[in-house]
């Protein structure tokens, strides 16, 4: 008589709840939190050096139309607003220089949480620029909030760096 049969004389689902069993075990083998931290620095960094990299003619050459986005088009939304950007050539270097910094440390992950808690805060700002852009702004912030949270993960250069101090 088959072994798998129950008292009620139906199969018991011995070999999908096996088969599950083993596809989870694979699967928090694959997903490990440093694969997880280390995506997610990714994904996070991407759409910044995308910004960054657009802003850039050269070796600190900003691009005419980074200066003119910051003097004409772009407005914070602010109560009693739309204002002006205060010194937007200022501005528009120190947005494009953040954007390619930021995101080379946080994939290296080097200074994490200080890199992500910068990118949360330019995130911000991007917020009260384009306020239309929620959704996809509060996806970056809890990206931002998560690698803050749980830090960079095994596979940054601030656990390598930590790992050597001890």
């Amino acid at each position: 008589m088959n072994s798998e049969r129950t008292a009620s004389g139906g199969a018991e689902p011995r070999g999908i709840s096996s088969l599950f069993e083993r596809v989870n075990a694979a699967l928090r083998t694959i997903a490990t939190p440093s694969l997880t931290q280390i995506v997610l620095r990714c994904a996070l960094a991407v759409p910044f050096w995308r910004s960054g990299v657009n802003k850039w003619d050269g070796f600190l050459q900003l691009n005419d139309v980074a200066v003119l986005l910051f003097t004409s088009e772009l407005k914070l939304h602010l109560p009693g607003g739309p204002y002006d950007f205060p010194a937007p050539g200022i501005v528009a270097f120190a947005s494009g220089s953040a954007e390619i910094l930021l995101p080379i440390l946080l994939v290296l992950g080097l200074a994490t949480r200080l890199t992500a808690f910068g990118l949360l805060l330019m995130t911000l700002v991007i917020q009260l620029t384009v306020p239309d852009g929620w959704p996809l702004h509060i996806t970056w912030a809890a990206m931002a909030l998560g690698i803050m949270a749980w830090g960079p993960g095994r596979i940054s250069l601030d656990h390598w760096i930590g790992t050597r101090r001890r």
